[in-house]
C-alpha cells in the first residue's frame, strides 16, 4: 500500500533540520498564546488604577476580564480543530495567526472618550476574537507537529513547540516590567503625583492609558514574523495521504522540505492500484467512533479539564495567592503595581515553569506520558496540601519573608509543566486517526478552557466575602489551595484507569492498538518497528 510506505518514511525519518524549523515556526503561535493570556494580570491590575481609581477591580469585572479570552479559546479549539480535519491544516494554520495578529492590535486600539464600560466591552470584544485564534492554533500546533515527527521522537518534538508557553509567558512579564520602567523614568517625578480624574484622585498619569494598550500589542508581534514561515510549510503529509487520499503529493511535500525520496516508488504503486476510500468510514461521534475511541476521548477531555482548572487559577491569580497579609501590594503608582505583579510571575516563570517544561521534553519520550502525568498530578497534589493545610496558621501569618512559600508555589508550575500540563496537549495528537485527530484535539482542549474558566472564576469568587473585597480571605483561600489538591488526585485517578500509552507507537499503531484498522494486514504489520 502506497500511503503505508510513506508513514513509514515519516517514521523512520531521522532528525534534521525540518524539524527543528516546524518546532519554532509551530512553538511560535504556542509563544504568542502564552503572552497574550497572562499579559491580562498586570494590565487589570493598570486598568483598576486608571479607570478605576483603585487597587484592584471588583470580582465581576475582573473575572469576566480571565473568562472572556478563555471562552473564545475554547471555541476557537472546537472551531478551528474541526476545520483543520475538514479542509486541512496549513489553511486553517494561517487564519489562526492572523486572527491573532489584527485582534491583538484591537485590544490596544480599545479607546473610548465618553465611559469606562465602553473601554471594557471593547476590550472584552477583542480579547474574545483573539481566544478564538489562540483556540484554533492549540490542536492545529500540536497535531501538525505530531504527523511531521518521527515516532522516536516525536513526544519531545510537541513537548518542544509546547514549551515556548513558557517563554511566552516570562516574554510578557518582561515586557510589562521594561514598558512600566521605561513610562515611569519619563514621566519622572510626575508618575508617583496624584492626579483628579472624573472627580477621584489616582496615582494613574494620563500617559499610563498608552502603555497597558502597547504591552498587549507588541504580542502581536511573534505571530506576525512567523506568518510568512508559516505559509511554506506544506500540508502534512499524513493528511494528504490519508485524508485526502493523495500518495503521490504527500510524497512530493516530503522530499521538498525533507530528505525522503520515494516519489518514483509511490507514483508506481499508485498508477498499479485503483484509488481506495479509507477502510473505516465511521463518522464522528459515531456508535463505532464512541465505541473505539470514546473512552481515549473521554481521558483526554477530562485530564485536560482537571489540569487546567489548577494550572489557570494558579497562574492568573498569582499575585492574589501571594498577597499573604491581605493588603494591597506597597506600590506608589500604577507602574509600580503592575511591575510587582510581573516580576513575581517572571520569577515563577523562569525558575519553575519554564524548567518544568524543558525536563517533559527530555524524558517524555524515555518514561512515557502516562507515568509523567501521574507522577505530576501525584506531586502537584502533595504540595497543594502541604501549602493549604497550614495556610491560615502559618503561611499567612508566620511566614513572613515568604520564601518557603514561594518555593512550594514554584514546585506546583514545576510539577504541573513536568506533568499533566504538557502530557495532556502531547497524548490527544497521538490517540485518533488522521481525519478525526484534529478535532478530537481541539474537543480535549476545549474541555481544558473551561475548567480553565471554573478555575479562575470560581477561585475570585469563592475566597471573597463581598464582590467588592480587593483580596481573598485568608481562610477561603486554605479551603482553595485542598480542593485543588483533590482536583489533582482526581487527575491521577483518571489517568490510571483511562488514559493509554502512546510512547514507541506510530500514530497509526496507536490507532490500531483498538482495533480501527480492518483488512488482512493491518498497519501494525506494515509499519517497522524502531526500538
Amino acid at each position: 500500500m502506497p500511503e503505508l510506505r510513506v508513514l513509514s518514511a515519516l517514521d523512520a525519518a531521522r532528525i534534521q533540520w525540518y524539524h527543528f524549523k516546524a518546532i519554532i515556526v509551530a512553538g511560535m503561535g504556542l509563544f504568542t498564546d502564552a503572552y497574550d493570556l497572562f499579559c491580562i494580570a498586570p494590565i487589570m491590575k493598570m486598568i483598576s488604577q486608571i479607570y478605576y481609581h483603585k487597587d484592584s477591580i471588583g470580582t465581576a469585572i475582573l473575572s469576566t476580564s480571565y473568562a472572556i479570552a478563555l471562552l473564545g479559546t475554547a471555541l476557537g479549539q472546537l472551531i478551528f480543530g474541526y476545520l483543520g480535519d475538514r479542509v486541512g491544516r496549513r489553511k486553517v494554520y494561517g487564519l489562526c495567526l492572523l486572527i491573532m495578529v489584527f485582534s491583538s492590535f484591537g485590544c490596544g486600539f480599545s479607546v473610548c472618550t465618553t465611559r469606562r464600560s465602553c473601554v471594557m466591552v471593547s476590550l472584552g470584544f477583542f480579547r474574545f476574537v483573539l481566544g478564538l485564534g489562540i483556540g484554533g492554533d492549540y490542536p492545529l500546533s500540536a497535531t501538525i507537529m505530531s504527523e511531521f515527527a518521527n515516532k522516536r521522537t516525536r513526544g519531545a518534538f510537541i513537548a518542544a513547540v509546547f514549551s515556548m508557553q513558557g517563554l511566552g509567558i516570562l516574554m510578557s512579564s518582561a515586557v510589562t516590567m521594561v514598558v512600566c520602567v521605561a513610562f515611569k523614568n519619563a514621566a519622572g517625578e510626575g508618575s508617583s503625583e496624584k492626579t483628579n480624574v472624573a472627580g477621584l484622585e489616582t496615582l494613574a498619569p494620563p500617559e499610563s492609558d498608552i502603555a497597558w494598550r502597547l504591552i498587549l500589542m507588541i504580542g502581536a508581534l511573534p505571530a506576525a514574523l512567523t506568518f510568512y514561515w508559516r505559509m511554506l510549510m506544506p500540508e502534512t503529509a499524513r493528511y494528504t495521504a490519508l485524508v485526502e487520499n493523495n500518495v503521490v503529493q504527500a510524497a512530493k511535500d516530503m522530499q521538498r522540505v525533507m530528505s525522503v525520496s520515494m516519489i518514483s516508488q509511490i507514483s508506481e504503486d499508485s498508477s498499479s492500484e485503483l484509488e481506495q476510500p479509507p477502510a473505516s468510514s465511521y463518522k464522528l461521534f459515531s456508535r463505532r467512533f464512541l465505541s473505539l475511541h470514546g473512552r481515549d476521548l473521554f481521558a483526554a477531555s477530562a485530564n485536560w479539564f482537571l489540569v487546567d482548572v489548577v494550572f489557570y487559577t494558579s497562574n492568573l491569580l498569582l499575585s492574589q495567592i501571594f498577597n499573604l497579609s491581605n493588603k494591597p501590594l506597597n506600590s506608589t503608582n500604577v507602574y509600580d503595581s503592575a511591575f510587582e505583579v510581573s516580576k513575581l510571575a517572571a520569577i515563577v516563570a523562569a525558575c519553575s515553569t519554564i524548567p518544568g517544561y524543558w525536563f517533559t521534553v527530555y524524558f517524555i519520550d524515555k518514561i512515557g506520558r502516562v507515568k509523567i502525568q501521574m507522577m505530576g498530578f501525584f506531586l502537584m497534589a502533595v504540595v497543594y496540601l502541604v501549602a493549604g493545610i497550614p495556610y491560615s496558621w502559618y503561611w499567612s501569618k508566620h511566614e513572613k519573608t515568604k520564601k518557603g512559600f514561594m518555593v512550594l508555589y514554584g514546585l506546583i508550575f514545576f510539577f504541573s509543566n513536568f506533568g499533566p500540563n504538557t502530557t495532556t496537549f502531547i497524548i490527544p495528537a497521538e490517540l485518533f486517526p488522521a481525519r478525526f485527530r484534529s478535532t478530537c484535539h481541539g474537543i480535549s482542549g476545549a474541555a481544558g478552557k473551561f475548567g480553565a474558566i471554573v478555575g479562575t472564576v470560581g477561585f475570585l469568587w469563592a475566597t471573597k466575602h463581598h464582590e467588592e473585597d480587593g483580596f481573598p480571605d485568608v481562610k477561603r483561600v486554605r479551603i482553595a489551595f485542598l480542593i485543588l489538591g483533590g482536583v489533582c488526585i482526581a487527575g491521577m485517578i483518571v489517568t490510571y484507569f483511562f488514559t493509554r500509552e502512546t510512547m514507541g507507537r506510530s500514530l497509526e499503531e496507536n490507532e490500531d492498538k483498538i482495533g480501527t484498522t480492518s483488512g488482512s494486514s493491518s498497519a501494525n504489520e506494515l509499519l517497522p518497528r524502531q526500538y
